[in-house]
């Protein structure tokens, strides 16, 4: 085997390694049955209380709402945008909305964050 054929090889392994890291970073959920979902599966969530793309979920709500953190040096694409918490900290929302786990969902597909708070957080849902 010839060095260009060797680098040749290399170079396509290393393509292909990086192409779901890509496809990850471009999309930060997923749409599962008319709802959104992390990449584990687990239920998205917005809060009514967050205005104007800020998120107002810090200290004890975010331990208990965990929101959907962007990883490395994602991008905006449409109606994904990503906003700076107060802590600095980036998070992803969908039209201007952050989205959050809830940490009482054990398992994908759980959904028992719906409606707490008299409503107040809501599955987030593509428009």
């Amino acid at each position: 085997m010839t060095y260009f054929t060797q680098t040749i090889k290399v170079l396509a392994v290393t393509a292909a390694l990086a192409l779901p890291a890509l496809v990850f970073a471009a999309e930060p959920a997923m749409e599962k049955g008319g709802m959104f979902t992390d990449h584990k599966g687990m239920t998205l969530y917005t809060f009514a209380n967050d205005k104007d793309g800020r998120s107002v979920c810090n200290d004890k709500c975010a331990q208990n709402w965990p929101p959907l953190m962007v990883e490395g040096e994602a991008k905006p694409s449409g109606k994904w945008t990503v906003i700076t918490r107060d802590d600095g900290k980036k998070q992803w929302a969908y039209d201007g909305k952050p989205l959050y786990t809830f940490i009482m969902d054990k398992k994908e597909g759980d959904m028992t964050g719906d409606e707490k708070m008299d409503g107040a957080w809501k599955i987030a849902k593509p428009d």
